[in-house]
């Protein structure tokens, strides 16, 4: 089983629904279905898609031969947002963790297959705005209580998406002058180990103990160019899960948004 996980920064936009702009022309490239229909995976999670689903147009709902299942910000328009194609329908799927504060954003899709979940989410970011680290924070200790119990049914979990946290010193390019930014701050960190004490495994890490691997770079000052990155997007699995991955890795030559598509293979 292949599965991607990639903010794409927009879904609009990296569908062709909107235009966007190369070498001072429009274009209405549909980037992402060229892209799945190259890597053909059974699933799909996008985050910050920043749409509703009635602002998509019909036949960009889903690339064909995929089931969607979307998680809209209720509290803003445009903000925020994931969504998850699948080829098999999902026994079953869910949107909430049951706390409207973290509901109304549009962060999580859950969907199960079997005894499989997986969870895909878009973690908050701690720079945009005032009381957002502590409300980033919060989000992870309800994620937490979530996970509890899933694991406590015996699930096969999948924690994927944009965690918008970067764990080690190995993960950022520059973790000498981002000690004090959101997104490597102490107790941002923190929430990471404590998701790996409860058992889930970094499953990049199982195969790439390398440094200059990331996920995410600034669109200023040519950080791509110049690999001047974060790891902060994950596939996290339940060490039950653990034996059954196959192969975790990035795609950062992938453009059309400024994270690349992380992928991982599970044999299940």
């Amino acid at each position: 089983m292949k599965i991607i996980s990639w903010n794409i920064n927009g879904y609009r936009s990296i569908s062709g629904q909107n235009p966007t702009t190369k070498f001072g022309k429009k274009t209405y490239e549909n980037k992402l279905f060229e892209y799945v229909e190259k890597e053909n995976p059974d699933m799909i999670c996008l985050q910050e898609t920043k749409s509703d689903v009635d602002q998509i147009k019909e036949e960009l709902l889903a690339p064909p031969g995929y089931h969607h299942y979307y998680h809209s910000c209720r509290r803003k328009k445009g903000y925020s947002g994931v969504v998850t194609f699948s080829k098999k329908i999902a026994d079953n799927s869910e949107q909430n963790f049951s706390e409207e504060q973290f509901d109304n954003e549009g962060r999580l899709i859950r969907t199960d297959y079997g005894d499989f979940t997986i969870l895909n989410i878009y973690f908050p970011n701690g720079t945009s705005g005032d009381n957002r680290v502590d409300y980033k924070l919060n989000f992870y200790s309800a994620l937490f209580k979530y996970l509890e119990v899933l694991q406590k049914e015996n699930r096969k979990i999948l924690v994927c998406g944009d965690y918008n946290t970067a764990h080690k010193e190995i993960d950022l390019a520059r973790p000498k002058e981002n000690v004090g930014t959101s997104g490597f701050l102490p107790e941002e960190r923190a929430k990471l180990d404590e998701m790996f004490e409860m058992g889930f495994v970094d499953t990049f890490r199982m195969f790439n103990k390398e440094g200059d691997n990331y996920t995410w770079w600034s669109q200023r000052g040519r950080a791509r160019e110049n690999n001047v990155g974060w790891r902060i997007d994950y596939h996290l699995v339940s060490d039950n899960l653990e034996d059954k991955v196959v192969n975790s890795y990035h795609q950062p030559e992938q453009e059309g948004s400024d994270h690349c598509p992380i992928i991982i293979e599970l044999d299940i």
